[in-house]
């Protein structure tokens, strides 16, 4: 076969998976070559919270956490009913630390423990993020550090359309379309980082209905083609039913309200001024139960407090900026300004004030209690998929595996394109899966590739 180009690595996708998998593999003296089918290096990454979770890391012993990747992994697979595959949870969660020390000693990449809420699920403090709480900010950093390195190639609108494969199918190159046409470029390695296929309206259909009339609030460009290249050559999937949602997008402004409003003591209405369900259960499976109300949108309900406590968060506080809060010194006044009941909105408040004094909640929910007092405070929220937590089978390399479970040799999978961390469904995602799955199967990816390359030359 006639080759264009051959490189040690290719990493289809300039996500935070992408880029963290590429540096990695580039640490070690590897030629890669990044095939982005956008011009942008963005991803899902980059439209996060940039809030990665580990255990074990010297910054959470800083603040007095000591824990283990087992408690995080018990954690994870709690929140998932144990849906998801143990060894691969336990691989990411012991991965975690190392990745968070890695990103900030070795890529400059600022990160601390956020101490201003826990998230549903984990039983400590372990979002590690930069001081913006953006993942923006992740996605700059992983940049520079990308074009920093002479030995990582990055091709802006050049995709990945097909995998080339030897005769006992294993990978060998792959199929590049770009404007200078099509080539085939010979690796010794392929990582898959294309992220899932929340932008692909027909897989969504097929593979998670209830979610498919929902706004898609993540990267337009995540269309599944990693996925589907890949069953092409005999891989399997996983978990296709699963997906993060998300309960609080203001669609206004195109931005995301932080959860923070419900872990620290707020809830949401619908239009009539009644709380509908546990919002506490997690921002992503109440996504679907915002979907059911009349005109598919609700209200958060918090105040001033609250309010306060979230101004350091920056979407929070572009949301200010833009004055999209409505706020108010009385329950009557914030329900006239909402074109709500204040009878009914009086009633939801009076009710989810006596969870407080201890009466049972009438959804069950048992977590953030508060008596919300003046000035009161309302943001507009529709819900929303963030992106798909099915794909690829792996195994704790991030290989990429077959149906029936043997290792596709030189094929690689993380983030969006692999299976992830969170069961089936919805309700199986914590805070955090996304982004630990992206950017610890990158760096897991990167290093076993890394390390297989290494070793097959010293062996030659």
């Amino acid at each position: 076969m006639m080759w264009d180009a051959e490189v040690d690595v290719v990493v289809a996708g300039a996500g935070g998976c992408g880029l963290v998998a590429a540096l990695t593999a580039a640490e070690q003296g590897l030629e890669v070559a990044i095939f982005e089918k956008t011009e942008f290096v963005l991803g899902n990454t980059a439209a996060s919270a940039g809030m990665i979770p580990a255990a074990g890391t010297r910054f959470q012993r800083e603040i007095g956490i000591i824990e283990t990747p087992e408690e995080m992994a018990e954690d994870i697979l709690k929140k998932n009913h144990y849906e998801s595959d143990e060894q691969l949870t336990l691989a990411l969660c012991k991965v975690s630390s190392k990745l968070v020390e890695w990103m900030n000693d070795h890529l400059g990449i600022e990160l601390t423990v956020v101490e201003e809420f826990k998230y549903p699920g984990h039983r400590n403090f372990r979002m590690h993020a930069p001081p913006s709480r953006a993942g923006l900010d992740l996605m700059k950093s992983l940049r520079k550090n990308v074009s920093d390195r002479d030995n990582i190639y990055l091709m802006l609108k050049s995709q990945v359309m097909e995998l080339i494969v030897g005769e006992n199918n294993e990978v060998i190159g792959v199929v590049v379309h770009s404007d200078e046409g099509v080539q085939r470029v010979k690796a010794k390695k392929v990582i898959l980082a294309t992220n899932g296929f929340g932008g692909n309206k027909a897989m969504v259909q097929e593979y998670i209905p209830e979610i498919s009339e929902a706004l898609y609030f993540g990267y337009e460009a995540n269309t599944g083609e990693g996925i589907e290249m890949a069953m092409k050559i005999g891989a399997g999937v996983d978990c296709m039913g699963a997906y993060q949602g998300h309960s609080a997008i203001n669609e206004a402004s195109g931005l995301l309200v932080t959860w923070g409003t419900i872990m620290m003591g707020g809830f949401m209405i619908n239009e009539n001024g009644y709380r509908f369900g546990n919002e506490a259960a997690g921002y992503s499976e109440f996504a679907s139960e915002v979907l059911k109300q009349p005109g598919q949108y609700g209200y958060i309900i918090f105040d001033q407090q609250i309010y306060e406590s979230l101004l350091s968060i920056e979407d929070f506080k572009n949301l200010n900026d833009m004055k999209v809060f409505k706020s108010a010194e009385t329950i009557e006044e914030l329900a006239e300004k909402l074109s709500v009941s204040d009878a009914h909105l009086k009633e939801t408040v009076t009710t989810f004030d006596q969870q407080v004094d201890g009466q049972e909640d009438e959804f069950a929910r048992n977590q953030f209690p508060k008596k919300l007092t003046a000035p009161y405070y309302a943001v507009k929220v529709v819900p929303a998929m963030f992106h798909t937590q099915g794909g690829l089978k792996i195994n704790t390399n991030a290989q990429v595996l077959n149906k029936d479970g043997e290792v596709i040799q030189n094929l690689y999978a993380g983030g969006g394109a692999a299976v992830g961390v969170s069961g089936r469904h919805a309700y199986g995602y914590m805070s955090g899966n996304g982004l630990l799955a992206a950017l610890g199967f990158g760096k897991i990816a990167g290093e076993h590739a890394t390390e297989e390359i290494l070793k097959q030359g010293a062996e030659s």
